[in-house]
């Protein structure tokens, strides 16, 4: 699936819910399919500035799609990282660097958060579009 497509799925789902903390509690169970990282890489340089709870962020270049795991202390942090994995995770690099992230504000993710929160989305997507510029960098070489 294209990303575009994997964020139509997400906002078709969000729909469902009637208030927020039906919302909340959806997020919060994505984040326990969230393809932990290996504790070997809870490393410092792999968490996320910004963030008010840890964030651990790995990525590594598989078929030329970039693959992410990612682990967080707080649950519903845990499943923002999930929504933004299931979104970023096996695409092309590129295709990362030129995706809209319209879905967070289709859901009304980003005015739902704390304002701490939303400064930490904000860190992993940039978070993520870094990893993506690494990992592109390394197909042109």
């Amino acid at each position: 699936m294209t990303i575009k497509e994997i964020q139509e799925e997400i906002i078709d789902e969000f729909s469902m819910f009637d208030d927020w903390m039906e919302r909340y509690e959806y997020i919060i169970e994505l984040g326990k399919s969230l393809p932990i990282i290996d504790e070997t890489y809870k490393l410092e340089e792999n968490l996320i500035k910004g963030c008010q709870s840890k964030v651990w962020l790995y990525s590594e270049l598989e078929n030329d799609k970039v693959k992410f795991t990612a682990d967080s202390d707080a649950i519903l942090t845990k499943g923002i990282v999930a929504l933004l994995l299931r979104v970023f995770s096996e695409q092309k690099p590129v295709d990362i660097l030129g995706a809209e992230t319209n879905f967070i504000d289709e859901i009304g993710l980003k005015e739902h958060l704390s304002p701490t929160r939303a400064n930490g989305l904000i860190s992993m997507i940039k978070q993520i579009k870094m990893y993506a510029i690494a990992q592109q960098t390394k197909l042109e070489n």
